[in-house]
């Protein structure tokens, strides 16, 4: 496929003014195809060619003016349009485009538990193209006006109020200037749960199977929606820009949800069929947040070009934290933040991938899909933490909303977003953008302590170059009780200093970048460090012992304290901690990285043992039922880490851990596919498990049961199934490549390792960016790294000219991982 470059996209805007585009589908032709027609209006400034993007099955019909164009012209997805006269024309294009099974453009779903199909656009980046003919550029936004022919018993949901009019046709109202990758369509049987707030419809929606599960969520979804649209409404000058705001939970969703203006949607694991943790349905919450503020950043004014996509993701990635903080039940987002996300950007940040929050050079749509990662998304959030500390959040808001105001239904730039805060302050916002947003990597602040006669000054050594204003904490022991630690003060310290900064007598711990203000790593002190190994859990704040586990987490990663000690640490605090972000974000990085990673093998089941001994004090210290959250945390990592199978075989058998929880499917699937590993279960019983429970999770759990078992015909059926049959959905090919690779299990796929090498880049050339993301992240044998498969790596990469998307996943390799349920990315 010919992917569009900035100097196309430039060319073809300067040419063209994009009026209104009127969208005929029908979803009534069948299980493999949708019939399309496009009619586009449109004004050329001069004389010229140009062309318009499609990927059709079969191109049938089209007009320029009323007069035919040859469709043998079409050239893999550019129709030419060539000698364009000055003035106003209309395009008419028509087409049988085919369904997606992996997530991008119309992506066609048959719901296992009652046969029941749905169909849901994802026309991110270059996927409009799948659905109709466009002139494919976020700066070309037109109105658009979407009729739908849909199969009796459906519903059709869009970016604007839609209206049945009778005999499966639906019409939507004509939407505002968008840009095309932000149309929206919905269609299937869905359940609905509608209501109004300020005269505004909302509503929400999920399949019908899932029906009980978002009945019972409805309450909080919609106060939480309506929470923060409230909150946005007080802090946006320029109101709400749609003329409705549904939200829909939909199936095989690649991303964590999709910023659709009017029509959100969102992968549907946030209708919790199973027991899930309040931090869970923090993030849910999170992700509602987040997408909410995209109505305004990246809807209402949206970028020019990709380059500047960080001024979607980072903007509404840190709105929705901080609008979360301030108008819902969920005041401590940024712990969660801090273990989870941020982490995520420090590590994309230290890869030979990483580029700046806002590059320079995005040529083309292919390139800028890579940027979609933790420095878009967490860096990009947590330096906006940074400007609002440094700028103030009223000035910060002042910008926000010249921004808003000067670029409505249009769109802008960097320069122009840093124009617009530039003038609602005195501080030189340009230079703070050259040093955040155009450098790369991770700067790392380092104390040195000086004593002066009984009084000490602090002295911070920057490895790096941006500026920061961070917040020290000094905390001395609470002497009746040894174990707790009192803050003495918080002293506000802008880098690089001057001078040293007095601190009085030596505290027990310094702790820089208290709050987590900023985005950096930070080391301790020689007394610090000793006051972590014995005192972290008597820290009084869980943002303070956030940024604590990141230190540490951090010198693990960059081999300044060994794996050993980051275990020996969680063995001794975990048991006492008492926010559930920080348990499962110290658990995940325990289990994932050192004990799957950063280990020798041999060393492995000493880690796995201490990690379990850890979880079995979690689950007896939970047994009064107070803490169920943490409860199903230490349950959920306990079954991750057995190395033997008869406590949790026992518990399946019983359909209940001892005192609780009562195993619900998400349970009953991870301890199946942790005795699949173990060699503790057979095909009949996950058989037996699917007749359990036939939805589609179930359907994901046997397959990743099934790629587990330590069998070699259950290796070799998984292996055609993710790389020759081509037949499984983006979501079961997820599945069955996590069961795939175990490390208990290399002996027995060792063989795979090559293969996997000579597989990747032809599987990812036939089937497109979303596997090749999948089969990148999921479907690479991570602990298997050695001199051998690093150059088997270094030729895949220079010999096997791999698609952007998948060359980005070995240049970056991704981070070990678990079974676990599935966290967002918005």
């Amino acid at each position: 496929m010919s992917v569009l470059t900035r100097d196309e996209a430039q060319t073809r805007a300067q040419l063209l003014d994009v009026h209104r585009y009127t969208i005929e589908l029908d979803l009534t032709t069948g299980d493999e195809t949708f019939e399309s027609l496009t009619v586009i209006r449109f004004a050329a400034r001069t004389g010229a060619d140009t062309f318009v993007e499609l990927r059709p099955a079969e191109l049938r019909s089209v007009t320029l003016d009323g007069k035919p164009l040859d469709p043998e012209t079409l050239d893999d997805n550019r129709l030419p349009l060539n000698g364009l006269t000055a003035g106003e024309h209309e395009l008419r294009i028509e087409a049988s485009m085919r369904y997606s099974r992996t997530g991008e453009g119309m992506h066609r779903f048959t719901d296992p538990a009652d046969g029941e199909t749905y169909v849901y656009t994802q026309l991110f980046m270059e996927d409009v193209q799948r659905v109709f003919a466009a002139f494919d550029q976020p700066d070309l936004k037109a109105v658009f006006d979407l009729t739908v022919k849909a199969p009796d018993g459906w519903s059709v949901l869009s970016n604007s109020v839609t209206e049945h009019l009778g005999e499966g046709r639906w019409q939507a109202a004509p939407t505002p200037l968008i840009s095309t990758y932000l149309v929206a369509v919905a269609a299937g049987p869905w359940h609905s749960v509608r209501t109004e707030h300020r005269d505004l419809p909302f509503g929400i929606h999920c399949r019908r199977s899932l029906a009980p599960y978002l009945d019972a969520d409805a309450d909080e979804i919609l106060e939480i929606t309506r929470q923060c649209y409230d909150r946005y409404h007080e802090k946006f000058e320029e109101p709400y820009p749609f003329d409705s705001y549904d939200q829909a939970f939909v199936p095989e969703f690649n991303a964590g949800a999709m910023e659709n203006p009017g029509l959100v949607t969102f992968r549907d694991e946030f209708v919790y069929r199973s027991a899930v943790t309040d931090t869970e349905r923090q993030t849910r919450a999170m992700v509602i947040a987040h997408e909410m503020a995209h109505m305004w950043f990246g809807d209402l004014v949206t970028l020019k070009w990709w380059d500047d996509i960080w001024l979607n993701e980072s903007f509404a990635e840190y709105m929705g934290y901080q609008t979360l903080t301030e108008a819902t039940r969920f005041t401590d987002t940024w712990v969660d933040f801090g273990v989870a996300r941020k982490a995520w950007g420090y590590d994309a940040d230290q890869r030979p991938s990483t580029h700046p929050v806002a590059p320079e050079n995005v040529e083309d749509t292919a390139s800028a899909l890579l940027n979609f990662d933790g420095i878009s998304y967490a860096k990009g959030a947590s330096a906006l933490r940074q400007l609002v500390t440094w700028l103030g959040e009223k000035d910060f808001l002042a910008g926000i909303n010249t921004h808003f105001a000067r670029h409505k239904f249009a769109n802008a730039t960097l320069a122009d977003f840093i124009d617009s805060l530039a003038d609602a302050t005195e501080r030189d916002v340009h230079a703070w953008a050259d040093a955040w947003l155009r450098t790369t990597g991770v700067d790392t602040l380092t104390p040195t302590i000086t004593a002066d006669a009984g009084t000490c000054a602090l002295t911070v050594d920057r490895a790096g170059s941006r500026p920061h204003r961070i917040a020290v904490g000094l905390y001395d022991q609470d002497l009746p009780d040894e174990g707790r630690l009192i803050l003495r003060e918080r002293l506000d310290l802008d880098l690089p200093q001057t001078e040293p900064r007095p601190i009085g007598k030596r505290p027990a711990l310094l702790l820089l970048n208290d709050g987590d203000l900023t985005y950096a790593k930070v080391r301790f002190d020689a007394t610090s460090s000793g006051t972590v190994r014995t005192g972290l859990s008597g820290l009084p704040d869980p943002l303070t012992r956030a940024v604590v586990w990141n230190a540490l987490r951090d010198a693990v990663r960059d081999g300044e304290l060994p794996p050993t000690a980051y275990l020996e640490t969680a063995r001794a605090h975990l048991p006492h901690e008492t926010d559930l972000a920080v348990v499962q974000g110290v658990l995940a990085f325990a289990t994932a990285q050192v004990a799957d990673r950063y280990l020798s093998p041999d060393r492995r089941p000493a880690a796995l043992a201490t990690l379990s001994s850890l979880c079995r004090d979690l689950i007896r210290r939970t047994e009064d039922g107070d803490h169920p959250g943490l409860r199903l945390i230490a349950v959920r990592h306990f079954i991750d880490v057995a190395a033997h199978p008869d406590t949790i075989a026992a518990w399946l058998a019983d359909g209940t851990v001892p005192g609780g929880p009562e195993l619900d499917p998400d349970l009953r699937w991870r301890v199946l596919a942790r005795l699949a590993v173990l060699g503790a279960t057979d095909e009949r019983a996950i058989a037996d498990e699917l007749e359990r429970d036939p939805s589609a999770t179930g359907q994901e759990g046997a397959a990743r049961c099934r790629a587990a078992l330590p069998d070699p015909d259950a290796k070799r059926t998984a292996w055609t199934a993710m790389f020759e049959a081509d037949e499984l959905s983006n979501y079961l090919f997820t599945a069955t490549a996590q069961g795939f690779w175990q490390p208990e299990q290399a002996g027995l796929v060792r063989d795979y390792v090559p293969r996997f090498y000579q597989d990747v880049v032809a599987l990812a050339a036939r089937r497109g960016p979303a596997i090749a993301e999948a089969a990148g992240r999921w479907a690479f044998p991570v602990y298997a790294v050695d001199s051998e498969n690093l150059a088997l790596g270094e030729t895949c990469l220079h010999e096997g000219d791999p698609i952007p998307a998948l060359r980005r996943t070995r240049v970056a390799p991704p981070p070990a991982r678990r079974r676990a349920r599935r966290g967002p990315t918005p």
